[in-house]
C-alpha cells in the first residue's frame, strides 16, 4: 500500500522531480512556444510522478486546486524564467490581504530547443505556504498602518486608494477583519484584476530566509 502524501514529501519529491526532468529530452515539447502548453505538460508529469509513489487526491478543473486534500491543499504553478508569473481564479478581495487560501508549489523553467532536443532546465522550485500568499506591498503597508495606530476609517481609505476590489460594504468588512486579525506579511505580487495575476520574482529571491517559503535552486 502506498504511503499518504505529506507536505514534507511534496517538497522533497518536487526537488527530485526537477533534478530528474532537467536531464530528459522532452521531444513532445520540441518547437512548442505556448507557455500554457508547457505548464500543462509539466503539471501532468509531476502529478503522475507523485501518484506512482503516494496515495493522494488529484484535483480537476471543478475543484480548481491540483492537490486539493485538506492536508496538502496545494496548487501547482509552472512558469518560464523569462517572466515568472501566472494567473489564478479570482475569489475575493480577501485573498490580496489574507492569502489565497491554499499553498503553492512553483516550478520555474528555462526551455532550450535544438534541432532534435528540448531541455527543460528547472532553474528554481519554490513552496509557498498559504499563510504567505498575500500581496507583498498591500500587507506591508497594512502592517505599517496598524503599527502607527490606524483605525477603521484609515484602512477603508487605503483600500479605496489602492483600488482593492469591492464596494463600500466589502471594504468595511475587510477593515473589521484586519483589526480583529492582523494579517501576516505576504510575498506574492497580486494585481487587482478579476483574474489574479501572480508574480513570483520576490519569493524566488528570498533564499529561504522567511518561514513558509522554501526554495530549491539549481542555477
Amino acid at each position: 500500500m502506498k504511503p499518504r502524501m505529506t507536505i514534507e514529501n511534496l517538497i522533497n519529491e518536487a526537488k527530485i522531480f526537477c533534478e530528474k526532468e532537467t536531464k530528459i529530452n522532452h521531444t513532445d515539447l520540441l518547437g512548442v512556444t505556448d507557455g500554457k502548453a508547457v505548464g500543462t505538460y509539466v503539471e501532468h508529469k509531476f502529478k503522475n510522478f507523485l501518484k506512482q509513489k503516494y496515495e493522494l487526491e488529484i484535483g480537476n478543473s471543478a475543484s480548481g486546486i491540483d492537490l486539493p486534500s485538506r492536508d496538502i491543499n496545494t496548487d501547482i504553478k509552472v512558469t518560464s524564467v523569462r517572466q515568472p508569473q501566472s494567473s489564478c481564479p479570482f475569489k475575493s478581495a480577501r485573498q490580496k490581504i489574507f492569502g489565497l487560501g491554499y499553498n503553492l508549489i512553483v516550478f520555474v523553467y528555462e526551455k532550450i530547443d535544438t534541432e532534435n532536443t528540448c531541455t527543460l532546465n528547472f532553474v528554481n522550485c519554490t513552496y509557498i505556504d498559504k499563510l504567505r500568499t498575500a500581496d507583498f506591498t498591500t500587507t506591508k503597508r497594512i502592517l505599517e498602518m496598524l503599527e502607527d495606530g490606524a483605525n477603521k476609517e484609515d484602512l477603508i481609505a487605503y483600500f479605496q486608494d489602492r483600488g482593492i476590489p469591492g464596494d463600500e460594504i466589502t471594504h468595511n468588512d475587510l477593515a473589521d477583519e484586519v483589526l480583529r486579525r492582523k494579517p501576516l506579511q505576504g510575498y506574492l505580487t497580486i494585481s487587482n484584476a478579476l483574474q489574479w495575476r501572480l508574480q513570483y520574482g520576490r519569493v524566488i529571491g528570498l533564499n529561504n530566509k522567511i518561514e513558509g517559503v522554501i526554495n530549491f535552486d539549481w542555477k
